[in-house]
């Protein structure tokens, strides 16, 4: 399978359009309203430029083609966590490409991507993720990614929203193999 990062662009709001569903969002609170969701995708649009982090589109190669299909997302933001300043993650893969290992392949370039990253000066040393305990396939991700579950936490998302969700939260040592 060939799965490829793409940072965020203008086309992508199609794909944010697409995970914007009752069954995408069951575990982070539901749809956004349009609104909300345009300026979702501002935020992505703008995150390299303030060094935040990145939001990429997660390509999949067409067979037989030279063409790729959007079919999820996959971002990781700087943030201060319990004291110390970490990478977050998080992703999404659209209902019909889920159970393939896109999600995996898309996981797996993040990680090596922000591994070579960790070994620049000032740069976050740790990733976390911090899926719904109620959501095994994204849990199940982060065993298979190699995160270690520190155990359940109240984390709030969106963030700067006050609204909490009773998460889990994994953390990967970028600076170990």
């Amino acid at each position: 399978m060939d799965v490829r990062l793409a940072p965020w662009s203008e086309p992508a709001l199609a794909l944010l359009c697409s995970i914007n569903t009752p069954q995408m969002r069951r575990h982070v609170g539901g749809p956004e309203p349009e609104d909300a969701l345009l300026a979702r995708h501002r935020r992505y649009l703008d995150m390299p430029a303030t060094g935040s982090g990145c939001m990429y589109a997660v390509l999949l190669a067409l067979p037989g083609t030279a063409e790729e299909e959007m079919v999820g997302s996959i971002a990781y933001f700087r943030r201060e966590w319990r004291g110390e300043e970490i990478y977050e993650t998080g992703w999404n893969v659209l209902p019909p490409y889920q159970g393939r290992g896109i999600a995996a392949a898309a996981g797996a370039a993040l990680v090596a991507l922000l591994r070579a990253a960790a070994r620049t000066p000032g740069t976050p040393r740790h990733l976390h993720a911090f899926p719904s305990v109620d959501n095994a396939p994204s849990n199940a991700l982060c065993r298979r990614l190699g995160f270690h579950l520190l155990g359940p936490c109240d984390f709030e998302y969106p963030r700067g929203s006050g609204t909490t969700m009773r998460s889990n939260d994994w953390c990967l040592d970028l600076t170990s193999r």
